[in-house]
């Protein structure tokens, strides 16, 4: 059942919201990987989107992955909307989207390699239960034949209070939340300090990873100008809790910048009594103080908080760990265990993290944003100073491969730089997968985009 906060112990102060941050502190040795990815759900006939319910629907789906695999279901009134990990496993839980996007959130593992192992049994698990269904999954970025109005949507009581809410602030939020799939990596941090270096490398970096994972360039049946149309709805989505955060290469950047940040981010909801508390337009810091319109007098908890947290989307996010958001979907062998394979290669490595950090020190506020503004459309082929992000990519690859090669020497783990093969590829070749989708629509399939449910599907 969703949580009900009501007898949960206050907050009464910020200083207890940034020590909440700093208790994701752990030692190296400690440091785990937690991989999430979406896909999107469809029919094999017919090619149309699975809707909730039915005997083939998305419940069907997650009723018979707890029923067949020992998964726990999660309700929402009644409804099964989510599943956690069953006993005999490390962790984890398959939730959806609200467009039906079937998301895998992985248990923090230590090595890619079990991360590759648990994506891949997720699939199986998942391939099960859906093959007799009828269902298979899109492994792109958008789903790129459906209109929104087509596009199922899922009981979740939050997203409707987000669908009402995205059309006021931005032009792009209802394609977000239906129509994009995303593929991201959990890392931890040892200290501040190094919070702090790997969140600016990271932003800056945001917009190399999504060149090289670009796998979105098709909208309701055609072309739609971008390789990367998923991370371009980000930058008319909702700018008040999404972007580049600059303020993070400011000096006296730490927990309590991002707090603050945090604390003045509009809000969604609140959860009470095992239900969604419509909160939006509201700032967390007023509740903080116990003047939410909505619960007068009332002040969080660190559940409040910890939702809160969840409802912020730029393109690196800080909880007890942080979020690399700047990747589409795509292929199992081709991303879900590759773009852990870079983040885990430049950051989990003190040489390589500031080997990073020394190609992007130098970048101003504004080279930052332009890089995140063109590349969505342009990809590798976008210009930035007296070269290309197919040059920067290519160091930043190079500065991963050393890494995890470090990494194994360090740590006795079998050498994992061999994930990163899919992407030399890219960068020999110069396309990706966008530009080859692009490619065969033109050449290959006649203009017709529903080969795509065929090539690039589970």
């Amino acid at each position: 059942m969703l949580a009900n906060n009501d007898k949960a112990p206050s907050i009464e102060s910020r200083d207890e919201l940034v020590a909440e941050i700093a208790k994701g502190e752990k030692p190296k040795a400690d440091w785990r990987i937690g991989s999430e990815h979406e896909k999107v759900p469809f029919y094999r006939d017919t090619l149309r989107p699975v809707p909730y319910e039915g005997d083939a629907g998305i419940s069907a789906l997650l009723q018979g992955l707890a029923a067949r695999f020992g998964w726990q279901p999660v309700y929402d009134l009644e409804k099964v909307i989510a599943l956690e990990a069953p006993a005999n496993c490390s962790g984890g839980s398959i939730t959806l989207e609200p467009g039906g996007q079937f998301e895998l959130s992985g248990a923090p593992l230590r090595t890619l390699f079990e991360t590759c192992e648990e994506v891949g049994r997720h699939l199986d698990q998942v391939q099960e239960i859906a093959d007799p269904l009828g269902i298979s999954f899109l492994a792109l970025g958008f789903s790129p034949l459906w209109t929104i109005a087509e596009t199922p949507r899922m009981p979740k009581s939050r997203y409707k209070i987000m669908t009402d809410y995205m059309p006021k602030v931005g032009r792009y939020g209802l394609d977000m939340m239906y129509r994009t799939a995303t593929v991201q990596v959990n890392l931890d941090f040892a200290s501040e300090a190094d919070m702090v270096k790997k969140m600016r490398v990271s932003l800056a970096l945001q917009p190399i990873a999504t060149a090289l994972f670009a796998n979105s360039p098709f909208t309701e049946g055609k072309p739609n100008g971008y390789l990367s149309f998923r991370s371009a709805v980000w930058l008319d989505t909702d700018n008040a809790r999404a972007g580049m955060l600059p303020f993070a290469f400011e000096d006296g950047m730490g927990y309590e910048r991002y707090v603050d940040y945090a604390l003045d981010v509009p809000m969604y909801f609140v959860r009470r009594d095992h239900k969604y508390v419509d909160a939006t337009g509201q700032s967390f810091r007023a509740f903080l103080e116990g003047k939410l319109p909505q619960l007068p007098g009332e002040k969080p908890t660190i559940e409040d908080w910890a939702d809160h947290l969840t409802t912020i989307f730029p393109e690196v996010r800080l909880k007890r760990f942080l979020e690399m958001r700047g990747a589409d979907s795509g292929p199992w062998h081709a991303t879900l265990c590759v773009l852990p394979a870079l983040w885990v290669g430049l950051l989990y490595d003190q040489s390589a993290l500031d080997a990073a950090w020394d190609l992007v020190k130098d970048w101003t506020d504004e080279e930052r944003q332009q890089l995140r503004d063109d590349v969505p459309r342009l990809g590798l082929a976008t210009p930035f100073r007296r070269g290309t992000v197919r040059d920067l990519a290519s160091a930043t690859v190079a500065i991963a491969e050393a890494g995890l090669a470090s990494r194994a020497r360090e740590h006795g783990f079998k050498d994992e730089s061999s994930f990163l093969k899919p992407l030399h590829d890219i960068l020999e070749s110069g396309l990706t997968q966008a530009d080859v989708l692009l490619r065969r629509y033109h050449l290959e399939w006649g203009g017709d985009v529903r080969p795509v449910f065929t090539e690039n599907a589970y």
